[in-house]
């Protein structure tokens, strides 16, 4: 359910979402359950008509579900039309929802009205023309553009699906519209020289880069020209021939052009205009969007002050940890010149993108004969182990997911970065893969699309401080996983937690405390054994995306929090195994509404003994 007002912030949606194999027939309604009144088929009827709503408006993300009804459009993004229809819809459909009496629900559906109604209003609350004029004026970055996943969307080897001569045609539409985003862009862009609102200089660079490497490919060795390098074998020779002429030609006479125009545009007009700042803050009106940033990430009305002390507590408390680690593998120095040590000694540093790969599927076959013991709710989808693509791998983290298909005909992708080489510790390699496959994102995602009972917005997509502060967690579950079981790999899931820790205050310092780059990276590298490669992309990358990064250590803290609660209230009754199918059988979930479930659920637990 896109319930954001703009391009990039649907795009972290879609970027956790299914990546399809097979098509998929659109979902049907949701059918009806012992118990449903009146009421709850209206809400059901409500969500089934939203969601073929969105799909026809957004079609990229009825694509990245399998469902290819509009698959021959990406989209008509950054135009007003756009912002007005997804208002529109917005402001309608909370007005329906008001219309269904909540009390008459059965407990299911009153869980799904609160997470509509939570998203649908955090979601307008971007429209106030204050906060959508600043984001028109940015309308893409190195971090959430369409230049960094659209071109392995449409490469045949991403999400986009080529199995078909439609299959085949669809993209050489989608690819042209591709082209006329770019130049819709730049339009923003010039629009945002004349308000005094452009990107930081930084960011301009990056964006830069990113088309130079998109351009250096050429034709035939173009990503865009993927498909067309293997077909299946239901097309005819001919048709073979002839696609693999258009798609040159549309390489060259349309998408190369218009990724060049960007490209010179961004060097040689943008950059010169760009602003040496780096917070939100800094730009007119900044303020109030990054307020509004802190909440739509993390579902709360945090502010930023409350979240950098957080923040500094958190570090405070993991500096503690990481000196009882280093104590452990009896290294003589001090915790600074311990994460020097961690840094730099060649016993830690990869030699090989196969040794990294090989690292990875090992871990994952030790989790799995672990988590029997801690789920009883397992996903379907299986999971792949594979590099992140050249052409992005420089601003890529050192890991990241991308969900399957509900149906299981396309696994998950777990991602690993082999960009400078060196700096992939193996000492990370661990908590890396908690996160990002088994049990965190894969999970997580898997289990939620998996669900043919939850309406789709429950299914698709998320809230952020769900989404992540579920990956976070699952980090927490290494001992339980039998993980970091020497203090190296325990200083990995401790670094992994600082990160996220370290992110409170960074990202509020640069936004809401004029921060500048090299004092973030300063005290990353200051606070832990990260990799200066690390520390800058994500210093970077909180800098395109204010607030984003603030959701991780929220949502883990929540989730503990309600974990800590239950064992505390249960006693010798709490069952992780049950407790985690109660964070996971409903999809995600906002917090407030995520808090009110498992309060619900630890009260009945209590009334059956």
């Amino acid at each position: 359910m896109s319930k954001f007002p703009l391009l990039s912030l649907s795009i972290v949606t879609l970027m956790l979402a299914a990546a399809p194999g097979a098509a998929l027939a659109q979902l049907p309604p949701q059918p009806a359950v012992a118990g449903d009144s009146a009421e709850d088929a209206k809400l059901k009827a409500l969500f089934h008509a939203s969601d073929e709503a969105e799909l026809k408006r957004n079609p990229i993300s009825g694509i990245f579900r399998g469902d290819l009804r509009y698959a021959d459009h990406l989209g008509n993004y950054l135009t007003d039309a756009y912002l007005a229809a997804e208002r529109q819809a917005n402001e309608s459909d909370l007005a329906q929802l008001k219309q269904i009496d909540r009390s008459r629900l059965t407990r299911v559906d009153q869980l799904a009205y609160d997470v509509f109604k939570n998203r649908i209003e955090i979601g307008l609350r971007g429209f106030a023309p204050n906060l959508l004029k600043i984001q028109n004026d940015l309308p893409i970055d190195h971090f959430f553009g369409f230049q960094t996943f659209y071109p392995e969307f449409a490469s045949g080897i991403g999400a986009a699906p080529f199995k078909t001569l439609v299959d085949y045609e669809n993209n050489l539409k989608r690819n042209a519209e591709y082209a006329a985003i770019l130049d819709r862009a730049i339009g923003h862009f010039r629009d945002g020289i004349k308000d005094g609102i452009v990107q930081p200089k930084l960011v301009v660079r990056n964006m830069i880069g990113q088309f130079d490497n998109l351009l250096k490919e050429g034709v035939e060795e173009s990503t865009f020209y993927g498909p067309v390098k293997k077909f299946p074998d239901t097309i005819s020779a001919a048709d073979q021939a002839r696609l693999r002429t258009a798609y040159a030609t549309q390489i060259r006479d349309v998408i190369m052009p218009a990724e060049r125009r960007m490209r010179d545009f961004l060097a040689d007009t943008y950059l010169p205009v760009a602003r040496d700042s780096v917070g939100l803050s800094a730009l007119p009106g900044g303020a109030a969007l990054y307020d509004y940033k802190i909440e739509s990430n993390t579902t709360l009305p945090l502010k930023a002050e409350a979240v950098h002390d957080l923040g500094l507590a958190e570090v405070k408390r993991i500096l503690a940890e990481m000196e009882i680690q280093k104590q452990k593998t009896g290294f003589k120095g001090t915790l600074p010149e311990f994460f020097t040590f961690l840094r730099t000694d060649k016993q830690f540093q990869p030699t090989s993108a196969e040794q990294l790969h090989d690292l990875y599927a090992g871990i994952e076959k030790r989790i799995y004969q672990r988590i029997p013991e801690q789920f009883s709710l397992v996903p379907k989808t299986s999971l792949e182990v594979r590099p992140v693509p050249a052409f992005k791998e420089k601003t890529e983290a050192g890991g990241s997911y991308q969900g399957g298909t509900p149906d299981g005909s396309r696994p998950g992708v777990f991602y690993y970065n082999t960009y400078d080489l060196p700096s992939r510790y193996m000492w990370e390699a661990e908590t890396l893969f908690l996160h990002e496959g088994v049990p965190g994102h894969h999970f997580q995602i898997s289990l939620a699309q998996e669900n043919t009972a939850l309406p789709a917005f429950m299914r698709f997509g998320g809230d952020t401080a769900y989404v992540e502060g579920w990956a976070l967690y699952a980090e927490s579950l290494w001992h339980e996983l039998g993980m970091e079981t020497d203090p190296y790999q325990r200083m990995g899931g401790l670094n992994d937690e600082m990160l996220r820790a370290m992110r409170l205050v960074v990202d509020t310092g640069i936004h809401a405390k004029g921060w500048t780059r090299d004092q973030a990276i300063d005290y990353m590298l200051a606070n832990s054994p990260m990799a200066r490669t690390d520390a800058t992309a994500e210093v970077e990358r909180y800098i395109a995306i204010p607030g984003q990064a603030l959701a991780y250590k929220i949502g883990q803290l929540t989730i503990s929090r309600l974990k800590a609660k239950a064992k505390a209230e249960l006693g010798d009754r709490f069952d992780p195994r049950a407790f985690h199918a109660q964070v996971l059988d409903t999809g995600s979930l906002p917090m407030p509404v995520l808090e009110s479930k498992i309060e619900g659920w630890i009260a009945r637990s209590k009334a059956k003994s």
